[in-house]
Parts: C-alpha cells; sequence; structure tokens
C-alpha cells in the first residue's frame, strides 16, 4: 500500500523518525504542520499516486473537494508524529477519518471492539450460579461485588444514593454491610430499600445469625458469611429462599476449616456456594493468603472463589488504580468469580469501576492467552504507554523568573471550587468547576469554558489575573480528572 504522510518543516525529523520506511513524506513549505490547507497540498503533491494520504492531525481545512479531485483518500492523521509509526500499521485495515484523528480514532475503535468482544465471551461464558441475569463462576466475567459499609443505619436516601453510584460504576453485586449494633428491623428495612433502589444481586454482610435470616427474608441473594458457629441457625432459611451463601474459615489461616465448613453446608443441602479463603493486606499474611487461594483451587476447581481485593486497598496507602489491577490479574490466575471492595476510604473512592475495567481486562487476556497489555481498554491514569518526543532547550534561551508582585484586579476576584459527583435520577454527574465573582458565579466542565466565559463577560481585567485564573482552573480540572479535592492556591 503507497501512503503519503504530509507533515511541515519543524517536525520533519520526528515525523521521518516515526514512518521511517512505512510511508513517503512530504514536507509542505510551512513551520507548522497544522497550517497545512488543501491548496497548499495541492501545489505540493508530487506525481505520484498513492492509495492514502494522511495530512497532519491538528490540521482544520476542508480535505473533501482534494480527495475528490486525486481520487484518494486524505484522511487525518495522529495529532503527534510520534504516533505516526503505530497508525501506519493499521493502514489497509481501518476506515480513517476525514475529521478524527487517528490516533483518537484507533483508540476509540479498539476500544469498541474489546467491549463487543467481552460482551460475546460473557454471553457465551458457563457459570456456577446465575443470580437475577449475573453469571458467577465457571468461564465468565469476574463480578465487582461494592459493599455500602453500615447500609442499616443510613437514610433511604443516603442508601439509595450510595446503591446508585455503584451501579452506575459497574458492580455487579450490591453488598450491604451491616455492623454489630444494627438491628434486624434495621436490617430488613435497609433490604426493602436496596431493592427498590437496583435490580442488582443484593448480599447481606455479617455474621450475625439473627442479622443474616431477616435479611433473608427480605429477599436478600447472597449472604457474607458463614461458618461453623453461623451455619445452623441459618441453613433452613437459605435454602428456602435458594441464596447463596459466601463460606468461611473459622480462622482465615485455616484452609481446612474452610472446606469442613463447605462440606457442612453442602451435607445441610445448601448448594449456591462461594468460598472465601480470606484475603489478608501487605504485612499481615498477603503472601500466605494468595497461597491459601492456589491450594483452595487445587483442590477444588468448581466452586465460586470470592476475592476481597478491598482488604489490601483499603490498608495501603498507594494509588487504588494499580493496586486493583494487579489483585485482578492475581485473583484471574486464582479463577476467582468475585471481586470484593467498599470503597470506603477517600483513597480507594473509584476502586470499583477500576475493579470492573481490570476485570474486563482481564477476561480478554485470559482468552487472549496474553498478558493484560494491548487490550483496546487499560487503567493508565498517569503514567504513558508511549512517550511523546522531547523538546530541547533553544540556544539563548532566558531563565524564567516569577514575580513577587501582586495587583488587584478592578474587574473583581474570583473563588475557585469544585463540586462532588452528584447521583440525580439514578445517574451519576461527574463534579464541576465553580468561579465565584461578585457579579457572576460560574460553572464548566473544563477550564477551557470556564475561563473563555470570564473572557468574554469582561470579569478579568489584567492579563496576569488571566494567567493566574487559567492555571488555577487547570488545576481544579486535574483535581476533578482523578476525582482529588481541590483548593484554591495550594499545591495540586
Amino acid at each position: 500500500m503507497e501512503i503519503l504522510v504530509v507533515t511541515g518543516r519543524l517536525a520533519e525529523n520526528a515525523v521521518r523518525k516515526s514512518v521511517q520506511d512505512g510511508a513517503d513524506v512530504l514536507v509542505l513549505g510551512i513551520d507548522v504542520a497544522a497550517f497545512t490547507t488543501p491548496g497548499l497540498l495541492r501545489r505540493s503533491l508530487p506525481g505520484k499516486k498513492y492509495d492514502l494520504i494522511f495530512i497532519p492531525g491538528l490540521a482544520t481545512g476542508d480535505f473533501s473537494g482534494l480527495e475528490r479531485e486525486l481520487n484518494t483518500p486524505v484522511r487525518v492523521g495522529p495529532k503527534h508524529a510520534f504516533d505516526l509509526g503505530f497508525v501506519l500499521s493499521f493502514a489497509g485495515e481501518t476506515d480513517f477519518s476525514q475529521k478524527v484523528p487517528a490516533c483518537e480514532l484507533l483508540i476509540e475503535k479498539r476500544r469498541d471492539s474489546a467491549f463487543k468482544r467481552i460482551s460475546e465471551l460473557e454471553n457465551n461464558a458457563d457459570f456456577s450460579l446465575f443470580l437475577k441475569g449475573i453469571k458467577i463462576g465457571g468461564n465468565s466475567r469476574m463480578k465487582v461485588m461494592a459493599e455500602v459499609v453500615d447500609a442499616g443505619h443510613l437514610s433511604q436516601h443516603e442508601l439509595s444514593k450510595k446503591i446508585a453510584y455503584f451501579e452506575n460504576q459497574g458492580a455487579d453485586i450490591i453488598d450491604l454491610g451491616i455492623s454489630l449494633d444494627t438491628s434486624s428491623e434495621e436490617v430488613r428495612i435497609a433490604v426493602r430499600i436496596a431493592k427498590s433502589a437496583t435490580s442488582l444481586p443484593l448480599s447481606i454482610d455479617t455474621l450475625d445469625p439473627d442479622l443474616i435470616n431477616a435479611g433473608l427474608e427480605e429477599g436478600a441473594d447472597i449472604l457474607l458469611s458463614l461458618n461453623s458457629e453461623n451455619i445452623g441457625g441459618v441453613r433452613d432459611n437459605i435454602i428456602e429462599n435458594n441464596a447463596a451463601a459466601v463460606i468461611i474459615p473459622d480462622c482465615s489461616c485455616d484452609l481446612e476449616s474452610l472446606f469442613k465448613n463447605i462440606g457442612t453446608a453442602q451435607n445441610s443441602g445448601i448448594k449456591n456456594i462461594i468460598a472465601d479463603p480470606v484475603i489478608e493486606p501487605p504485612g499481615h499474611g498477603m503472601a500466605e493468603a494468595i497461597s491459601r487461594y492456589y491450594e483452595f483451587r487445587k483442590k477444588d476447581r468448581a466452586i465460586p472463589l470470592f476475592f476481597g481485593a478491598g482488604n489490601a486497598t483499603e490498608l495501603m496507602d498507594a494509588d487504588s488504580i494499580g493496586t486493583n489491577a494487579m489483585l485482578s490479574g492475581i485473583a484471574m490466575e486464582l479463577e476467582a468469580s468475585i471481586l470484593f471492595t467498599p470503597e470506603f476510604s477517600d483513597k480507594a473512592h473509584g476502586s470499583v469501576s477500576e475493579l470492573r475495567t481490570a476485570s474486563m481486562m482481564m477476561m480478554l487476556a485470559r482468552e487472549r492467552g496474553s498478558a493484560p497489555k494491548d487490550l483496546g481498554i487499560d487503567l493508565l491514569a498517569i503514567k504513558e504507554k508511549r512517550r511523546r518526543e522531547f523538546g530541547a532547550i533553544p540556544e539563548g534561551f532566558i531563565e524564567a523568573q516569577g514575580s513577587n508582585q501582586w495587583h488587584l484586579d478592578p474587574a473583581g476576584c474570583f473563588k475557585i471550587e469544585i463540586t462532588g459527583e452528584e447521583i440525580k435520577d439514578g445517574k451519576l454527574f461527574p463534579g464541576k468547576i465553580v468561579a465565584k465573582h461578585p457579579k457572576k458565579s460560574i460553572a464548566g466542565d473544563t477550564a477551557k469554558e470556564v475561563l473563555d466565559t470570564i473572557l468574554k463577560l469582561g470579569l478579568a481585567s489584567r492579563p496576569d489575573h488571566a494567567g493566574y485564573l487559567g492555571r488555577e482552573l487547570m488545576k481544579a480540572e486535574l483535581a476533578l480528572k482523578f476525582r482529588r479535592s481541590y483548593s484554591q492556591d495550594d499545591k495540586f
């Protein structure tokens, strides 16, 4: 396939380095490639016939007329020269766009393809349990169970809101965490509220047999957790309601007691069993816990496994994204069926979404027999998959120096804040940037649109003030993106 890549003088070296021998390179008589126009390209084209012409990803002109004239597809390439090699590897199998940069188009297409394949795999997967349309076990996707902590003491509004948030974040199962001082009636109310708030399977999370029975009688689908001390008081209710039970060892380090409790449950007539060898946090026996899971799987390949990822994520001061990804990879190798998290601490906020994405990544990786990379979906937030080329410091540059002077803008000052995520009508709406001025308050999703509105309304009259606002608004936008808090004038 004969391909021509169009660029300007400043990007020539980077383009040639990225393209290598994958395409011809046309360097136009302009410095900045983004200023490419249909007329300039027409005048500069060589006489050779091409199958595809890539114009710079940031070019904004209408090249459709030139495309018809040449009878050759003229498509938008990537935004960055560094990505040309990656884009060219898909030439011939991808219909590139006249409007969308090729790098973004490929990301969207690969993501859509990944989601489609996950859906196909899940539809065709076998399973051990089937609860309210959710497959558990077998070769189905690992399901994410999200715990609402202390659900029995939440108001109807608070509980419904929390459930809606988890469902929007991708939870497959909602777990109602019940504290020791919760009454049976409070459990009943919590289950009723939860059943009215979601159609997802519900679990009740307590060791107290009276509270377990209250939850089961109101229609809980799963109970956490059974051991030798409480199984006798709840087994009849479990069987009558055809509920699933997560069974734990009497002591987390005692794998034999887990098998013994499973045997007791089976002999009692409990059919829907999920085993939890209990994961421990780093520093408290995590390696031994993983070993227990491994030993369990060697002895039993059929019973679905419960994997408490939140036990580790909540008790480690590290960003939850990578932690949840790695835990999900371990869980996949152990053939776990349920990934559990409470999102209790602020640092673990977003864990449900992260585990949901990780569970999909691991499903694709398992099918391909590969590491969980280059799948079309990922959990990269800060690190780059492909680093762009760095610039060079020019000769004779001036060393930048900040100013300590500050001048009040006659147009007034701004108080910048961000709002939290909100659940409205069962849907999750992300937070916004808010810029408060004595005359107007402006809310928006990005720093650019807020600053553009400020300038349009004449609410900033000094260049230094506009520059300051740009810096602070961008910090606020990044805080929203990374789900952090924001305080004006603090370091990000």
